[in-house]
């Protein structure tokens, strides 16, 4: 899909994710004031929450997909892993607001009022959540859309929450064990926090360009799986997230008498296989290195007219060896070599 549309598709979820989180904190803001529930108010202050990020979201996500311009040569998709930060910013802070004010109803019990009320009130707020979190998780998933993940996950947690709530207020209403307004307040507001953390955590990780083993991991097995025979080595395999949009850097060692049209078409091929696996918003540059007489032994290329050594080992690409910034070699072969040299 076109790295066009899959930004304007992300724009439009946050869209409608930004609109109904109004709605659904004018709801439980009503639910608040029938019942006058700790609990209640802990998902109305969350809601505000869901507002405030769902408008930083809807807006970073409008910046992510403007085109590249000169002062942006990689685009603005970084735009995506701040919006995430401040999200989890504010969610922590929330929960943070939540404890001290279960804390405080503890200390200073209030009477509540028309439970059943708030309870159904409430309940439809958690099914219209866990709908648009859904639809946030996997767009965002499908678009490599961080800001869209974390307003997806957000909702999701709410919604988690908000069911907690249900069940510990229909508890309440059948004991009138006043306290268990608070404590289900202390539990969901500590559960905030920590998606908060999470949700931080992972911004600051793309941000700083940390490695996503995982990523790293599936695009390794995708080139084993689809080796080609003037292959002879992958190394210094590099990805770098900018919103949806994923670099990959690598080398690529193929035959040393290849000219240079047939070396840029095993350099597409690599290439169209890292689009087809993760989508059109790849940009993949790959540096290609002629191969070195002692890669002969990890070469198995058939027809070589200027193999030097013979085949021992093909080295399967590994997590580990794809990442080193130097070209493989079979250790065992590579000793006898070099003491035959000297």
């Amino acid at each position: 899909m076109p790295l066009l549309k899959k930004s304007g598709q992300n724009l439009q979820v946050q869209k409608w994710v930004a609109g109904i989180s109004v709605l659904l904190l004018a709801v439980k803001g009503i639910a608040y004031y029938f019942t006058g529930s700790v609990a209640i108010l802990t998902d109305a202050l969350e809601s505000i929450v869901n507002v405030a990020a769902g408008f930083i979201g809807l807006y970073s996500l409008y910046v992510a997909a403007k085109p590249r311009d000169k002062d942006h040569p990689y685009g603005h998709g970084k735009a995506e892993f701040l919006s995430a930060a401040v999200e989890g910013t504010l969610i922590g802070v929330a929960g943070t607001v939540i404890l001290y004010e279960a804390v405080q109803h503890i200390i200073h019990p209030v009477e509540l009022k028309k439970i059943d009320t708030g309870i159904w009130l409430v309940g439809a707020t958690a099914v219209v959540n866990y709908i648009m979190g859904y639809v946030c998780v996997q767009k965002g998933k499908k678009n490599n859309s961080l800001a869209l993940e974390a307003s997806g996950k957000h909702l999701q947690s709410d919604t988690y929450s908000t069911l907690g709530i249900i069940a510990g207020l229909i508890l309440l209403y059948f004991t009138n064990y006043y306290w268990i307004d608070s404590a289900v307040a202390i539990f969901f507001g500590a559960f905030i926090i920590y998606t908060g953390y999470q949700i931080i955590r992972q911004s600051i990780a793309g941000i700083m360009d940390e490695a996503d083993e995982q990523l790293l991991g599936k695009m390794v097995d995708v080139v084993n799986r689809a080796r080609r025979e003037n292959w002879v080595d992958l190394h210094n395999l590099r990805v770098i997230k900018y919103g949806s949009v994923l670099h990959l850097d690598c080398h690529l060692t193929v035959p040393w008498y290849l000219n240079v049209h047939e070396s840029h078409e095993e350099v597409e091929a690599l290439s169209a296989i890292a689009r087809k696996e993760f989508g059109e918003s790849v940009e993949m540059f790959v540096h290609s290195d002629g191969c070195m007489p002692f890669q002969c032994a990890i070469c198995e290329k058939q027809d070589c007219q200027a193999r030097q050594h013979d085949f021992v080992k093909q080295i399967s690409w590994t997590l580990e060896n794809i990442l080193q910034d130097k070209k493989h070699r079979f250790e065992e072969y590579d000793k006898d070599y070099n003491k035959v040299e000297a």
